[in-house]
């Protein structure tokens, strides 16, 4: 199974490398204010490729924050339930006779 993934990546690899060799002619990107970029159009697709998936990261990092809250909260009322409300005192009987040192 170790060598099927490996196999997998070796290809995934090949694949994308070739895909960034044809598309390594420079594209220009031309921004507000007569800025611009000029770059091989793979490395402008991995860019926002990145920038996307860290904007969709950040973006789900607030239900995670909220969700674990609200986990903690559930595990202290869990305890609170099962922690008894008052100790009870020792049974007389499972306890050892003081005597018998």
């Amino acid at each position: 199974m170790r060598y099927l993934l490996w196999l997998i990546k070796l290809l995934l690899f090949v694949l994308l490398f070739g895909f960034a060799m044809h598309n390594a002619e420079p594209v220009t990107l031309k921004f507000f204010l007569g800025y611009a970029w000029q770059a091989p159009l793979a490395l402008v697709l991995l860019v926002f490729f990145v920038a996307g998936a860290a904007l969709g990261l950040l973006a789900a990092l607030g239900q995670v924050v909220k969700q674990r809250r609200e986990l903690v909260s559930l595990r202290k009322e869990l305890r609170a339930r099962s922690a008894p409300a008052h100790p009870s005192a020792p049974d007389p009987l499972l306890e050892q006779p003081r005597d018998a040192v």
